[in-house]
């Protein structure tokens, strides 16, 4: 039996290939055998997993399910065609990711929701071992599993180079962001938040010499993006002007690296679009701050800065507005300030990774911190507590666990993802999100692009990645 009789058998035949294309039989019987897609995308051999995605992927977009890009929904922020009044949450499932997603489709049926992001950040590919197709399978998967359609928004996050990477082989380093950048495209992610803000040099006099770097880098990879882009579908590209957990961003810096991107842009790919939206820094670090009892120390959003760079970036470059990261280990009362405070889109991961660790098994809880302690000792601090060790370091166990994970009774993970289920509706309601479908159906109409068997089935995809990027 060759290797996609394997896979088509796992869905009860509810699908055929017929003449290189997918069509679904049974859509009913399929959405409820998706699961044993996912099982073979997480878990088979190489072929099986190729099948198991493509066949995913070629479905969803057979049962109006199409990956979208948000470019336009911003530009429409921009020109004021759009109203301020909710932020779009963008989350990144680091953990049961397809189990996480089902779960906020669920909570958005419910809302009418349709502004909100499914994300991972290229760091988050290493240390969870979820490359792109993988990742794009489990969303779409869920939104098979739980009938939805419309567009679906997967984003690169933190396409970063690494600085000590780049700074020992800048060509190879910017190779290995333009290689991750072909290969998510490939899988359907149609939004990339592009961060060489990590190379921006404080110790320069001016604040355009300062950002010359980032506006460089950025530029030129904002150009390959597009040069990438499938017809019908222009990606939405985002920009980074300050580190997470450096200085607050400026009025000035947002200028410098704008008015350096457009005309660097200009020169690269005459009359395609720049960005949609840009990161900026208002006092928040990735993860939160944990104290040696184990709770987050406070943190002070500088909410102003957020409310005056949208403005800024709005008015005077069109864009959707400014990004919020490192949010999700905030207090729930200060989410509906990134509303008040007209942030286009706001990053959250941590706590529901907080929210994975609290409702696992103890005894797979333990194993997983026993492998820490063997094997992320390094990232123990002198005068840390176990309780900041764990915090700290719990994301590495993630890929290596990974099997143990997705093995877990379906009652465990049930709880789980009930658990994640109210967490959702909350942020959503905070956020704004609920009736937001309106606003996507009038200005994102996703091109349904056909997926490529070649780089589903057959292929490897060996990724560089690396130990100093951002989440």
């Amino acid at each position: 039996m060759s290797v996609l009789k394997e896979v088509l058998k796992l869905i009860d035949k509810s699908a055929v290939v017929r003449s290189g294309k997918v069509e679904i039989d049974d859509a009913g019987k399929f959405r409820s055998n998706v699961d044993r897609l996912v099982e073979a995308s997480t878990l088979g051999s190489a072929e099986k997993q190729g099948w198991a995605r493509y066949l995913v992927r070629s479905a969803a977009v057979a049962l109006g399910i199409v990956p979208g890009s948000i470019h336009e929904l911003y530009m429409a922020r921009g020109r004021g065609e759009v109203p301020n009044t909710f932020t779009v949450p963008a989350m990144n499932l680091r953990v049961l990711s397809f189990d996480a997603a089902k779960a906020v489709f669920r909570v958005a049926k419910r809302i009418n929701a349709g502004a909100f992001i499914f994300e991972i950040a290229r760091s988050e590919m290493g240390y969870t071992d979820q490359k792109p197709a993988e990742y794009a399978t489990n969303i779409l998967a869920a939104a098979i599993a739980e009938d939805w359609t419309g567009p679906v928004f997967v984003q690169g996050d933190h396409f970063q180079l690494s600085p000590k990477k780049y700074s020992a082989n800048p060509e190879a380093e910017v190779q290995a962001v333009q290689d991750l950048s072909r290969e998510a495209v490939a899988a359907g992610f149609y939004n990339i938040d592009i961060d060489t803000s990590t190379l921006v040099d404080i110790s320069k006099p001016t604040i355009p010499e300062q950002q010359a770097t980032n506006v460089g880098l950025s530029s030129q990879l904002a150009a390959f993006i597009r040069e990438l882009e499938p017809d019908g579908v222009t990606i939405s590209i985002g920009g980074e002007i300050g580190e997470v957990g450096g200085h607050n961003s400026t009025a000035e810096e947002l200028r410098a690296f704008m008015d350096g991107f457009n005309v660097a842009m200009k020169g690269r790919t005459a009359g395609k679009p720049g960005l949609s939206k840009i990161s900026i820094q208002t006092g928040t670090s990735h993860g939160g701050t944990v104290l040696p009892d184990g709770t987050l120390a406070q943190v002070n959003i500088d909410f102003n800065t957020l409310k005056v760079l949208s403005r800024l970036g709005r008015d005077e470059y069109g864009l959707g507005g400014a990004v919020q990261h490192g949010a999700s280990t905030l207090p729930e009362d200060a989410f509906h300030k990134f509303v008040e405070y007209e942030a286009v889109e706001v990053h959250l991961a941590t706590s529901f990774m907080t929210m994975f660790y609290e409702n696992a098994p103890e005894e797979l809880r333990r194993e997983m911190y026993a492998w820490l302690d063997k094997n992320s000792s390094a990232e123990r601090k002198p005068g840390m507590t176990d309780e900041q060790f764990y915090y700290k370091a719990r994301k590495n166990a993630i890929g290596p666990f990974k099997r143990q994970i997705f093995g877990l009774d379906r009652s465990t993970r049930e709880r789980i993802s009930s658990a994640w289920e109210n967490q959702f509706a909350k942020l959503f309601q905070l956020l704004g999100a609920a009736n937001t479908r309106q606003y996507v159906y009038a200005f994102v109409h996703p091109a349904a692009v056909a997926p490529q068997t070649e780089f589903y089935v057959g292929r490897d995809s060996a990724l560089a990645m690396a130990d100093d990027l951002q989440d």
